[in-house]
């Protein structure tokens, strides 16, 4: 018989009864070392204690009650993050694609309120920023559009990593609004900006009115070590958005605004039935108050480092393997070919990781990993990398 589901994922064969920390078990009780944490949601563990009392409290009291009406606990989240952050306002949604789609239409808005009615948004190759038809178009991967044109126009896509292309696609297209960017791109394969890039594109953007728009929907929320990955540069964007780890494993997603950017959305620009309910809203709460309480930022960074030079210390030498990056507990391991068997071959061995840009393995693991944790990593998928590449192609 024919699965009732729709045909479009390539799932492994295993299903998950239940979790603790960093570990998951099967249904036949094979424990897995969680290295992926759900594509960087569960960045908690599984079962974390604080998470579940403030899910089971929120959801004993009410679910669901609709932007119609004042939401407390979302107005507490968004006082949170613009501290956390710097920014001003926040919208709330579902899902790091509708958090890019607000951030899109906030561009063009802004610019149709300054006469711009064909407003362009430059972004950047290999790129990730999500499903929608509009993040399709803003997303830099050729696989992942294809079949679906025509897609939206207005997007200008620009080698990343270098500032003097931005510049020239700026000066090519006058009517454009807006430069969007993952700083550490997660679907691209792991690939971080350079430091003065990002600062050098701040100043760019402020220069010529542009609105800089970051989208941490996988790098945010502690994954490299500070809250968002952009404060590395010590930078503020005009609007960032956030999904994946906000609330630690429940649908959520946010866009903030500050400076030029904020105020711009008004009542009946935007809206979401869904987006920051009770329940979305005290599990982001919780989720922060567990990341500040356990110091899980420094903990991230830390046992990041750790894990990054335990694997280029043991890799070192390896032919085949071409290099070892990220930041925090976001790393890649990029191989010289095509290696998505790996991600089987460490399931089998009781590690889950996936492999991304056909050649990057890549690990987010939960910001709860530890030392010990971090060496079973290395321990499992070091020889596993070695076996690979070994093997003729």
């Amino acid at each position: 018989m024919s699965s009732p589901l729709a045909n479009i994922y390539a799932r492994l064969p295993v299903s998950f009864t239940h979790g603790q920390g960093v570990w998951l078990w099967d249904a036949e009780g094979r424990k897995y070392l969680d290295a992926l944490a759900g594509i960087g949601v569960s960045c908690l563990g599984h079962a974390h204690p604080k998470l579940v009392a403030a899910i089971s409290e929120q959801a004993a009291r009410v679910i669901h009650t609709s932007n119609i009406y004042e939401v407390p606990q979302q107005t507490a989240l968004a006082a949170r993050l613009t501290e956390l952050s710097g920014m001003q306002e926040v919208a709330f949604n579902n899902s790091g694609s509708e958090a890019n789609e607000a951030a899109i239409k906030l561009a063009r808005y802004y610019a149709y309120q300054r006469g711009n009615k064909h407003a362009h948004i430059i972004t950047m190759d290999s790129s990730w920023h999500g499903r929608t038809l509009a993040t399709l178009a803003a997303t830099g991967s050729d696989k992942a559009r294809k079949g679906f044109e025509p897609l939206p126009s207005g997007f200008i896509q620009v080698p990343y990593n270098q500032l003097d292309a931005v510049r020239a696609a700026g000066d090519a297209e006058p009517r454009t609004v807006a430069v969007l960017l993952e700083v550490l791109q997660g679907e691209g394969g792991i690939r971080p900006s350079d430091i003065a890039y990002l600062q050098g594109l701040r100043r760019l953007c402020t220069e010529r009115g542009w609105l800089l728009m970051i989208d941490e929907v996988q790098s945010g929320i502690g994954r490299t070590g500070k809250w968002f990955a952009h404060q590395w540069a010590d930078i503020r964007p005009d609007v960032m958005t956030l999904a994946k780890g906000l609330a630690g494993g429940v649908p959520i997603g946010a866009m903030l605004a500050a400076g030029p950017a904020a105020g711009v959305l008004t009542p009946g620009s935007h809206g979401t039935t869904f987006g920051g309910g009770p329940l979305v809203c005290a599990a982001g709460l919780a989720v922060l108050d567990a990341l500040e309480s356990e110091n899980l930022l420094d903990n991230a960074h830390a046992v990041g480092a750790h894990l990054k030079d335990a694997l280029a210390r043991e890799l070192a030498g390896t032919p085949g393997v071409t290099d070892i990056r990220g930041r925090g507990l976001m790393l890649g391991i990029e191989l010289a070919r095509p290696c998505g068997i790996l991600a089987m071959r460490a399931m089998e061995a009781g590690l889950l990781i996936n492999v991304t840009r056909d050649r990057v393995i890549r690990m987010l693991p939960p910001l709860i990993l530890n030392r010990e944790e971090a060496d079973r990593i290395v321990a499992i998928l070091v020889p596993l990398i070695r076996q690979f590449l070994a093997e003729q192609p």
